[in-house]
This record gives C-alpha cells, structure tokens and sequence, in this order.
C-alpha cells in the first residue's frame, strides 16, 4: 500500500491513550485465512463499511469485511462522538452555484437523514451507546461572529426543518455552558454517542446477519476480472462481484489507484480529563451535557461525557510521529486551559489523535468509482463520519446491488472527487491553509 503519511500515522502510537478503547471492548475477529469467493467485499471495518455489510446481509447478500487492522480502528474509533449534521465543508452559496438552490437542499435534507438511520439502527439493534446532548450548540468565540449565527440560523429551517434558538452571551452560563463565548446557536439534529460503543454494535449487528468480518487482514492487491474482482488478503484470494472502498482518511493511494490525490487526510487530536467533581464544574459554569464547537475555521469541540469526564478536541495537525504527536497534545492542552481556566490543575488522562478526510471541493463522494464497473467508494467526511458514514454505507449497499436507491443520493454526493494540486506532495499544502486559517480566526 503506498500512503499519503508516515508509517507513524497508521499505527499504534496516534492512537495508545485513547479513552473510548479503555471505556468499552469490542470483541475479537479472525484473520482472513481461507480463500473463496462473496458477492460483495468491503475493504474498511469502520461506519461506512460495516453500515454496508449490515444492509447488504439484511437483503441476503453473501459479503465480506476485511480490516488492515481491527473494528473501529481508524477514525471510526477515535473520533469525538459527535453523531450530527455534516458530511460536507462547502457553504450554501458554493452547494447553490454548483447543484442549485434544490440540489443544496437535497444534500442538506440527507445530513438529517443520516442522523435519523443512526437512530433508528441503534433503536432497532438495542446498541446502548451512552446518548446525550438535545442537538449541537455552536459558540461564538469572537464578538462578530454572532452575526453569521444569526445568518446561519434562517437557513437552518429552509436547509434542516429543525428548531433552532439563538443564545446571546449573557444567557450562556444560566444555560451551563459558561465560558469566553459572544453568545451561540443550538441546533436540534444530532446527539452525542460513544464511538466505540456504537461501531462495535454496528458490527455485532451485521455479524448477526450473517456478514463474515475478517481483522488484520489488509487487502494488498486488488485487480479487475472478467467475473468480477480479485483481492489479495493475508497471501489468500478472495474473489467478489462487486467491491466497496470504505477507508476515508486511512485509505491507500493505489487501492484502487482512482483514490490517488483525490482524498487529503488532516489530523485531529482529542484529550479527555479525570471525572469532574460537581464543584469543579461548577466553578468552571459548565454543566450542560450539550455537546459543542466554537466558530473557529480550526475549530475546537468539546462536551461533557456521561462519567463527569469532559472530552476536548481540535483540528489543525500537520505533522506525524511521536515528537509531533507530543508537541499537538501540549498545543489542545493549552487551548483548553485558556478556554477553561478553572480546570487548569484538572488532569488529562487520555489523548489521542486520527485522520479527518478531506475532498477539494469540500463534499463527501458516494458511488461506483468511474470507469471501474463494480467498483464503488464512499470517502470525504470532513469530521463528521458518524452520521454520514452509516448513511453511506446504507446507500453504498443498495446502489452496488444495481438498485435504484430508496435513499436519497444528491447530485452533491454524486459529483466525482477532483484532484488536490500536487498529488503525492499534496500534504504541503496544509501547513499554508492553516496558517491562513489561523489568521483568520484573530
């Protein structure tokens, strides 16, 4: 496999603290060991991959999953549990200029929709997952940016059809949620979840639908048949119809080598404290079990878990290995403390990092890889992968079965990813697009 990072970045260093493996343990699966043959493979045991499973073993399709390494392993795993709207970073007047106002609404109906299957699987499959937060608030960190709250807000209706209230500054702390915020926005879609609670839910779910799940089982080649397709995994051969491409930020360049330059992972780090006594989030005003991220271009999100832990994350990492991994916990440490003073002497036990994936025309791809019969993707979620993810994997499941798909597929989702400039060498480009954002957010 020929990747974008260090080999530093893809194992096991990023990810050794991280909080969710020590809150809950997803059960072993095998190696791939055994050639054969399934209608359909999919390469990535995250959400994307094992929504497509559960689906496509519900509909009685023989399918097989294969993971370089385990469930959840990748940012599926390590995210910060936000199930809510997005997918997508393009803005309105970009999704209008290029689909039109109907093909903006479409794609911002289907945020919703992916929020609502997240709900209903963990209805219908009994996943507890420890659910909080009545939708997502964002905090305004600078005086100016209450108004493009207030902008965003009259189209939250037209885009959403869900309540929203705006909150001017001074109501913030009697709402707990107290801090150096110019007042906030809540929107009511979303809800707040632990990730490693759902993913391995996710797949007991497809297991128990007769979905073979295989870990430490990368697929090292993949090659077009005359019947199909040919993967080989753990020095085995695995033959299969038709075949889904589920790995977003963790993906390969020359699996298929469609992928190569059209997908950027970027870092994102999270740390999580010890368990807050009731006097400690008092004194800090935060009580509010409302998950939330301010208006910074390199955002900042945080909630306050079920366990009185309190959960903090940003964007912005450039570089990989232990050094830099060092040097980006000191960095959201510090953000923290100046975002949250009274728990300045609050330890962080647990802090980890994972790949976000970015598209260049900031929309998430969903569909047959063109010019590769049976051949599909489903990749680019800019951060939001839990809701967009299963809805992806959902639709994935139907259109490589040759459907038409009951689930909506917007032309925005559909658009094929363009290549970022200078291809291999792409990832200079993220330390000049963060600096900018960084100014930009003085």
């Amino acid at each position: 496999m020929r990747r974008l990072f260090d080999d530093y970045a893809y194992g096991e260093g990023p990810r050794a603290n991280c909080w969710w493996d020590a809150s809950h343990q997803v059960g072993p699966r095998p190696a791939f060991a055994e050639s054969g043959r399934t209608d359909v493979a999919i390469i990535g045991a995250g959400f994307t991959g094992l929504s497509a499973a559960l689906h496509l073993a519900r509909a009685g399709v023989s399918v097989t999953v294969l993971d370089a390494q385990r469930i959840g392993w990748g940012a599926s795993g390590r995210n910060g549990g936000f199930c809510c709207l997005g997918g997508g970073m393009a803005g309105d007047k970009t999704i209008d200029r290029r689909f039109g106002r109907d093909g903006r609404i479409a794609f911002r109906r289907t945020e919703r929709a992916a929020i609502e299957l997240v709900e209903e699987i963990i209805h219908q499959k009994g996943i507890e997952v420890d659910r909080h937060s009545n939708g997502e608030t964002m905090l305004a960190h600078r005086p100016k940016d209450m108004a493009e709250l207030e902008a965003h807000a009259k189209a939250v209706t037209e885009n959403y059809g869900v309540p929203y209230q705006l909150h001017e500054a001074d109501s913030l702390a009697a709402l707990g949620m107290a801090g150096p915020f110019h007042g906030g926005l809540t929107v009511e879609a979303g809800f707040g979840l632990n990730p490693r609670k759902y993913v391995g839910g996710l797949a007991q779910a497809a297991a128990d639908s007769s979905a073979r799940i295989y870990e430490n089982s990368a697929v090292t080649d993949l090659q077009s048949q005359v019947d199909g397709w040919v993967l080989q995994v753990n020095g085995h051969r695995l033959r299969a119809d038709r075949v889904i491409i589920a790995t977003n930020g963790y993906s390969s360049e020359d699996l298929p080598d469609w992928l190569a330059a059209r997908y950027l992972p970027s870092q994102s780090n999270v740390i999580v404290t010890r368990p807050l006594a009731d006097e400690e989030l008092a004194a800090a005003g935060w009580t509010s079990d409302q998950m939330c991220y301010d208006t910074r271009n390199l955002l900042h999100y945080f909630r306050l878990l079920p366990d009185r832990r309190f959960l903090f994350g940003m964007r912005g990492g450039v570089f990989t290995g232990a050094a830099a991994e060092a040097k980006a916990a000191q960095r959201i440490r510090r953000d923290f403390e100046r975002m949250f003073p009274a728990w300045a002497d609050v330890e962080t036990t647990h802090g980890w990092s994972g790949m976000v994936c970015l598209a260049r025309d900031l929309l998430p791809f969903v569909g047959e890889i063109p010019e590769q019969s049976g051949l599909f993707a489903g990749l680019c979620y800019h951060g939001n992968g839990i809701a967009m993810g299963t809805y992806s994997g959902a639709l994935l499941a139907q259109l490589v079965q040759g459907q038409t798909p009951t689930l909506d597929h917007p032309q925005a989702m559909r658009a094929r990813l363009r290549r970022f400039p200078l291809g291999r060498w792409r990832r200079a480009l993220l330390p000049f697009a963060y600096g900018a954002y960084a100014l930009a957010d003085l």
